[in-house]
Parts: C-alpha cells; sequence; structure tokens
C-alpha cells in the first residue's frame, strides 16, 4: 500500500510493539551449503572423525559461554542449543558417512543435520520447531571445520534494525537492545521463541512478513517500524520519524499500583523463569509472580534434580517477592519442553499427549518431590505461594491435584486452564480449586486446532479470536460464584488493548513480561471498570479476530498517545 510519493508501507506479524525508526541491517546469508565431495586416499578417516567431534564440542563450549553472559530465557535457549552442538546422534551420523562414504567432515555434517531436521520436522509441532535449532548448530560446526567467519548477528558501530530470513534462538537470545532497536523477519509467528525473547528484550518485532517483503529491504534504507500494528514503512516522513523519537525518549514505569480508572484493582504480575528474572521484575514494580515456570530449573538438567537442588531454585523466586503472591507452575513438562527423564520424544503428537499434569499418570513421584520443594522453599521465605498444575482437563484432575498440593501444606491451590474442557466445566473444576491461571497460548491452539508456532497459521493464533475470549469469560462465569480469582498468564496479557478486554470478562489479574507492565498500567488506567466490561462484549460480538482488535482499539484512542 503506498502512502504517497516517495512513502510505502509493507506488512508483517506485530508480535512486539513498538515504534522505532532506523536503518536496515540485513543478517549475512547462512554458511553455504558444502559440496558432495570424498576425502583424498592418503586421508585418515579417523582423524576427519575427530574434526568432527573436536568442532562440535567448539561450538557447544562458544554458546555455553555466551549463556554465562545471558539472561532468564535467553540463557535457558543457549543452554538448549549447547546441548544439541554435544547431542551425539548429529556426530556419530556424520561421522558415520565420513567412515562409510568417505565425505569431507562438513559435507557429513551437512548431510546428517538434514536428516535430523527432517525427522523432526516430520514430528510437528515443538520438535517440528526445533529444525531452526539444527540448522544454526550445523552451520556453526561447518564454519570451524571450514575455518569460515561464524554465522550470526551483524556488529555495527550505530544501532540498525535488523533483517533477516529467520532468527535462531541462540542469535535471538544474544541481541543487544542498545544496537538492535527491532527486527523482522520472512519467517516465524507469533508464539515462536524469537516474538517471546522480542517481548522480553522490549524490542519491536514484525515476523511472518514473507521474502516479498524483506526482499525490498536493503542494508541501509531507513525505515519505520510498528510492532503493534505489524506495518514496515520505507521513506517515512520527517513527522513519523520525529513521533518515533519522541516515543523512543518517553520514558514510563509502573509504581506497582495496578487498577482501572475508577480504582477497581487489576494485580499486574510479572511471567519469569529463575531467580535473575524475578529481581529484574521487582524493580519493574511487579506485584507479584504470575507464572513461575518451574521447568526452566529443570530444561538443562539429564535427570530429575534433587528436592534441596529444587528448593534452592525455588527459593531465589520467592526471595524477591517479600510478602507478595507468587504463582508457581509445576514442572510443564512435554511438548515444546521435552525432558528426557519424563517425556516421550517420539509421541506423534506431542501437543496432545503426555506432557504437564498427565506425566503424573507414569511419574507421579516426580510432581511430590517438586511440591515437597515448593513447600520447603515457601517455609523459608516470606513470600505467598500459590501452586498450580498445568493442563488441567476434568474436574478429577482439579481435585486430585489440589488435595495433593494440601498434604504438602501448600495452602492455596489451584490449576491451568489451558484446554477447552477447563474453561466449559469451570463451575465444577472451582468446587475444588482455589484459583486458575489462564494460559492463552495453548488455549488458543485448542480452540483453533492451529499449531501455535506454525507460521502459515499465524492469523488464526491469537486471544483476540471470539471463541477463545468466550471460553474466558465462561472460565470467569464459572469461578464467580465461588468467589475464585482468575488470571491470564499468557501473552494475550501483554497486549494493553487486549488487557482491557479480559478485565472486561472478569479477569482479576494480568502476568506477562515484566516489560510490558507500564504500558498495560497505563492503558488500564484510561478506563473503568464499566468501559472494561463494555469493550470485552464488543470483543466478544465480533466475527472475526481482526473484527475484534480493531472495534477494541478504535474505543481506546490512547493506544495512538502511547504508541501502541
Amino acid at each position: 500500500m503506498a502512502t504517497d510519493d516517495n512513502t510505502t508501507s509493507l506488512n508483517g506479524i506485530g508480535v512486539s510493539p513498538g515504534l522505532v525508526a532506523g536503518p536496515v541491517a540485513r543478517m549475512a546469508p547462512g554458511i553455504s551449503e558444502p559440496a558432495v565431495a570424498t576425502l583424498p586416499a592418503e586421508a585418515d578417516v579417523e582423524t576427519e572423525c575427530e574434526r568432527i567431534a573436536e568442532a562440535a564440542q567448539t561450538v557447544k563450549k562458544g554458546l555455553e559461554l555466551s549463556a554465562a553472559e545471558a539472561k532468564g530465557e535467553g540463557r535457558t535457549l543457549l543452554e538448549t542449543t549447547a546441548q544439541m552442538a554435544a547431542d551425539p546422534t548429529l556426530t556419530s551420523s556424520a561421522q558415520a558417512m565420513v567412515k562409510e562414504r568417505r565425505l569431507v567432515p562438513e559435507r557429513a555434517v551437512w548431510e546428517a543435520a538434514g536428516s535430523l531436521a527432517s525427522m523432526l520436522e516430520s514430528l510437528g509441532g515443538y520438535m517440528a520447531e526445533r529444525t531452526r535449532d539444527v540448522q544454526d548448530v550445523r552451520d556453526r560446526i561447518v564454519a570451524v571445520l571450514t575455518d569460515s567467519p561464524m554465522p550470526g548477528i551483524p556488529r555495527l558501530p550505530e544501532p540498525f534494525i535488523l533483517v533477516a530470513e529467520d532468527l535462531a534462538p541462540a542469535d535471538t537470545a544474544l541481541l543487544d537492545p542498545e544496537k538492535v532497536i527491532a527486527f523482522i523477519t520472512s519467517e516465524g509467528g507469533p508464539t515462536s521463541h524469537t516474538a517471546i525473547l522480542a517481548r522480553a528484550l522490549g524490542l519491536p518485532a514484525i515476523v511472518g512478513a514473507g521474502t516479498a517483503v524483506t526482499d525490498r529491504l536493503s542494508d541501509g534504507d531507513i525505515v519505520l517500524v510498528d510492532g503493534t500494528k505489524g506495518t514496515i514503512t520505507l521513506n517515512p516522513s520527517e513527522d513519523e520519524l520525529r513521533r518515533a523519537r519522541e516515543l523512543a525518549n518517553r520514558v514510563r514505569v509502573f509504581n506497582g499500583d495496578g487498577a482501572t480508572k475508577d480504582g477497581h484493582e487489576v494485580q499486574l504480575l510479572a511471567n519469569v523463569g529463575d531467580a535473575a528474572g524475578a529481581r529484574a521484575a521487582a524493580e519493574a514494580g511487579a506485584m507479584g509472580v504470575g507464572l513461575f515456570r518451574t521447568e526452566f530449573c529443570f530444561l538443562d538438567q539429564p535427570e530429575e534434580p534433587t528436592v534441596e537442588a529444587q528448593v534452592e531454585a525455588y527459593r531465589g523466586v520467592l526471595e524477591a517477592f517479600p510478602g507478595k503472591k507468587v504463582v508457581v507452575r509445576t514442572l510443564d513438562a512435554g511438548a515444546d519442553k521435552p525432558l528426557p527423564f519424563l517425556t516421550d520424544a517420539t509421541e506423534a503428537n506431542p501437543a496432545l499427549g503426555v506432557r504437564a499434569y498427565r506425566t503424573t499418570r507414569r511419574d507421579p513421584e516426580v510432581l511430590e518431590h517438586q511440591l515437597e520443594a515448593l513447600a520447603k522453599a515457601e517455609a523459608e521465605t516470606d513470600a505467598k505461594v500459590w501452586v498450580m498444575a498445568p493442563m488441567i482437563s476434568t474436574t478429577e484432575e482439579a481435585r486430585a491435584f489440589t488435595d495433593k498440593a494440601r498434604t504438602y501444606g501448600l495452602k492455596t491451590a489451584g490449576m491451568m486452564i489451558e484446554v477447552p474442557s477447563a474453561a466449559l466445566m469451570a463451575d465444577k473444576m472451582f468446587e475444588h480449586a482455589d484459583f486458575a491461571s489462564i494460559g492463552t497460548n495453548d488455549l488458543t491452539q485448542y480452540v483453533m486446532a492451529a499449531d501455535r508456532l506454525l507460521s502459515s497459521l499465524a492469523d488464526l493464533s491469537t486471544a483476540w479470536q471470539p471463541a477463545v475470549l468466550r471460553l474466558i469469560k465462561a472460565a470467569c462465569d464459572g469461578a464467580a460464584p465461588h468467589g475464585r480469582p482468575v488470571g491470564v498468564c499468557g501473552e494475550a496479557a501483554a497486549d494493553p488493548a487486549l488487557a482491557v478486554v479480559l478485565v472486561g470478562l472478569g479477569v482479576a489479574s494480568l502476568s506477562m513480561t515484566a516489560r510490558a507492565l507500564p504500558d498495560v498500567d497505563a492503558v488500564m488506567k484510561s478506563v473503568d471498570l464499566a468501559d472494561a466490561k463494555r469493550l470485552a462484549e464488543l470483543a466478544i460480538a465480533q466475527p472475526t479476530a481482526e473484527a475484534a482488535r480493531e472495534a477494541v482499539r478504535a474505543e481506546l484512542p490512547i493506544l495512538e498517545e502511547l504508541g501502541l
């Protein structure tokens, strides 16, 4: 769509809000595919095989060093990628090709990685998402073997807007917000690891723009990125550039007093994964923790951590919020978070398999150890622990989990609402659960029957879908007669306009990345509770997600004022 003779607007999927302008820097293309070549007759096969193992270890150590400097989810993703670099599945397959076919090491690694990526892609869901990690590790190992420059983010003296086909989690985790002020990718979806990290870093981001869009962006082009609307403006006007600079220089803070304009309290909480993230959230003014992802304490472990090790990890988070609520999600293993000691990576459809609370069917002691550790950590701190189980699907599961939690002295026990059955049966669920938190990413995936990691279905993967909003209302309506609070801890909570709708539907707390707190607070304070209820009714009455979003945003002029 052309806006005048010189200015052109292009579109993608906005996944992280903000308005920023700057020069384009394109990500260098990945390592070129090595030619099919065999070793000379005099080459020693065992030596060449050892080179592959050494290159993999070099990559692993480099990623581990980077992980040590990263924080929160970035550290976890780098550690996971480092583990893949040392995975014997990849190295042994490549070494077998050297021995059996006498392929040169770099070609053997390339083909072995291709086979592994194809296998993961055939599994679908999270395992398909891991193909990007495999390709990243492949490129890094081949770079070492061929003495080529390591692929990664451009290093430039001035801040820039990064344009790439896609970003490996390892690359995204290392983005320096002082240099990379926004990014645009041709691939990816709104709930990919790349999108989630962009929100955690507070970087405006657009994904899934397609090559037709990114191919039009050249190094040095000045563009305006609107991460809320998903628009890229080429050759922006002076007025647009001035506004972007003004918004970039505006500093908003959250004072820990979440409420609507008429004083209706809305707890604005933070999603955290470790002690460092909890301390940062406390400094940002979070009123507590709405989602402590305990699986981050497990992901880099080959076996279940001891109770003592878990106590230490949990205590670090609880100590950051003395006297405040910390909602702890028990282990959400499976699907996008496989654990070798607990989940089956060969399941045909892991998103619908034995994941989260369902792992207690086979290994109940893992949950029992976790509850024991949480009770001990709570006793050693002043935080108020609320514990909940993910993927609760039936009233029997709600009763069994809450009863089990209380036997360990954990007084406030609840559940995640991520499965449509839990929302539809909320009135019965809340006969057992003290509270619930809605995970909008998974709830949307299951309501719309759309893999949340598949960019081609990104238009379906939004909590603005009226069907999703109606289920959230059903959950809140089911909780009300019991006086039970319902929160939201999915990505939807960080969307200021959608946050208003959620409160209007009956949600009592919103949990998000700490960087989103000031924006959500500012918009929440611009409406009273009656406004929020009216906008909620407006949203659920719309026929499509886009219509719901546009109708609500049109009623919130503060969004334009804040650049949201």
